[in-house]
């Protein structure tokens, strides 16, 4: 299975048509439904803790656009939550952030490639699972 994470700056320009960073995440999603088409497993995934940060509430009007897409949520509960303290522990990132590290490695056996405004972080939250990090 191939996941592909948003990060809050995905999921802040996937929300806004007008952000200049809109049609390269789009561009990023367009490529999931390809390979889903091919007979790829693949999804879409944004860690919960994530969404409250880029402010993104699922059963707001505003956000009837970017709902269109489809992205899973990846909740934020006991066990996520023991890693992500352990991430930020570690490293010392948001709680975003770490929440994200924790959906990676609860990940066991998937192709992970994460849209992100910082790359840095994300292998480092995801030491020493190995990942992609794409900047957007």
């Amino acid at each position: 299975m191939r996941t592909v994470l948003l990060d809050n700056e995905a999921v802040t320009a996937l929300a806004g048509p007008m952000h200049h960073k809109h049609r390269v995440v789009v561009a990023h999603l367009a490529g999931v439904v390809v390979r889903r088409r091919k007979g790829t497993p693949s999804r879409v995934m944004v860690a919960t803790a994530v969404r409250v940060e880029a402010g993104w509430d699922r059963s707001e009007p505003g956000a009837a656009a970017i709902n269109r897409y489809r992205v899973a949520d990846a909740a934020l509960d006991g066990p996520t939550a023991n890693g992500a303290v352990g991430i930020v522990n570690r490293t010392g990132v948001s709680v975003a952030d770490a929440h994200t590290g924790a959906v990676i490695d609860s990940l066991i056996g998937d192709e992970i490639v994460v849209l992100t405004s910082d790359p840095d972080d994300m292998v480092r939250i995801s030491t020493p699972r190995p990942i992609t990090a794409v900047r957007i």
